[in-house]
């Protein structure tokens, strides 16, 4: 699980970073996904009857929580369960960049909807995600083969 976290924490800050810099190439803020999923959030959140400051704050908080979370589950599954274990770099790397990209859609898919996103924001809201979570993936899977490699207790389980 541990190799799990710091996998979640290097990806989504090479993540971010590579997407900082991509929207910053497009003409915009390289805080622009914190605010949408910081200003998603506190619209869900009115939505419960509850007033949650949005913007780029609490979207960094999420999504460094979420990469995190995310990080420790596919740790502890590549340590845990015997057809996910990671056997090989190419492997590692498939299976963490689908593990991004299918447990990233329904937090994609909530944030389109409550900030009721033309279809036309979302393909592209989708689109660039996508490559960002590649980015994730790509790096998770990395650091969750060497470190659980370097982990004995990890071979065993």
């Amino acid at each position: 699980m541990m190799v799990g976290l710091v996998g979640g924490l290097v990806g989504t800050i090479v993540m971010d970073l590579f997407g900082g810099a991509l929207f910053v190439m497009m003409g915009g803020p390289a805080s622009l996904s914190f605010t949408i999923i910081g200003d998603a959030a506190a619209t869900f959140a009115a939505m419960l009857g509850l007033t949650v400051a949005g913007g780029t704050p609490l979207g960094a908080l999420l999504h460094y929580l979420i990469g995190l979370v995310f990080g420790a589950l596919f740790g502890a599954g590549a340590s845990r369960v015997v057809v996910f274990r990671l056997d090989s770099l190419k492997k590692a790397i498939g299976l963490g960049t689908l593990y991004v990209e299918l447990m990233s859609l329904p937090l994609l898919s909530v944030a389109a909807w409550v900030l009721q996103m033309t279809a036309g924001e979302t393909a592209q809201w989708f689109g660039i995600s996508f490559v960002m979570h590649l980015v994730y993936g790509l790096v998770l899977g990395l650091v969750a083969y060497y470190g659980l490699r370097a982990t004995p207790a990890a071979r065993l389980a």
